[in-house]
């Protein structure tokens, strides 16, 4: 898939991106994190806007978001409700005294917004759309069309790599929908939670969807072969995977299933599954 890379950024710098919208990367790289998680600072009519603080533990990021910002920040918005995004939150609210703004149900228990937004609500002039798969509470945000019309994308569509989806907050299924969802769209750039901006980005969303396909597939095949437990497709399936990612592409596997489960394509007893 045409992925794209960045070059490791300047860290602690607000990094222009579109007028009006900058980003400061978190120092958290990893392999499910690329070079670290996106914060970005947008101007709008409604006062500053800060999405995703990034991981906890990083006092030195949320000096920057401050730095930037000069603590004028009026909102605090929330994608998804993973670590590597919600985690600072408690930290840079502490510091600011912003409301949190988050999808109404809350995929964390540790994490609920002052401010609850639903699918197709407008909130600082960008519209929330509900895009679970990658988390159940995940949101997609679009801004108005200005020039390029640009949708922050988080961890749904990524640039720099596909999605984990893990139950039982990921989901299979609704994220075969909720690509579909961003498939009908015109959107010209993707602002994702980790990595560059994606340009023409339905080009990778449509290989995206026919990479998961054929994911399916393939998991498809290997049941019709015998049964199988998750951690044997995997290892078919992905043998040649750096070991670190192993185990999140048997979650990926996973969540196959559970949607060919709810299909009528497969069944399990147990940790075995079998073809339908």
């Amino acid at each position: 898939m045409p992925f794209l890379t960045e070059p490791e950024p300047q860290r602690g710098a607000a990094l222009p991106v579109l007028p009006g919208i900058s980003r400061i990367v978190a120092d958290n790289p990893g392999p499910m994190t690329y070079l670290g998680t996106n914060t970005y600072l947008i101007e709008t009519a409604d006062g500053l806007v800060v999405l995703d603080p990034g991981p906890a533990d990083h006092p030195e990021h949320i000096e920057a978001i401050m730095r930037h910002t000069g603590g004028r920040i009026a909102f605090i918005l929330v994608s998804h409700t993973h670590h590597d995004h919600v985690g600072a939150v408690p930290a840079l609210q502490s510091a600011c005294g912003a409301p949190t703004v988050g999808f109404r149900i809350s995929g964390t228990e540790t994490f609920e917004p002052d401010i609850k937004l639903d699918h197709g609500a407008v909130f600082a002039g960008m519209q929330a759309l509900h895009t679970p798969g990658h988390a159940s509470d995940h949101l997609c945000f679009a801004l108005p069309a200005d020039g390029e019309k640009a949708l922050f994308s988080a961890d749904h569509v990524m640039s720099w790599s596909t999605s984990i989806v893990s139950p039982p907050g990921g989901n299979m299924h609704d994220y075969f929908n909720s690509m579909n969802l961003l498939l009908a769209r015109d959107d010209d750039v993707y602002l994702p939670g980790h990595g560059p901006p994606l340009h023409e980005p339905r080009a990778l969303v449509r290989a995206m969807l026919t990479h998961r396909m054929i994911r399916e597939a393939a998991i498809a095949e290997k049941l019709a072969n015998g049964p199988a437990d998750t951690y044997t497709i995997m290892d078919t399936m992905y043998s040649q995977l750096n070991p670190r990612l192993r185990r999140a592409a048997e979650r990926n596997v996973l969540a196959h299933l559970l949607k060919m489960e709810a299909e009528g394509k497969a069944v399990r007893d147990g940790e075995i599954w079998r073809a339908a």
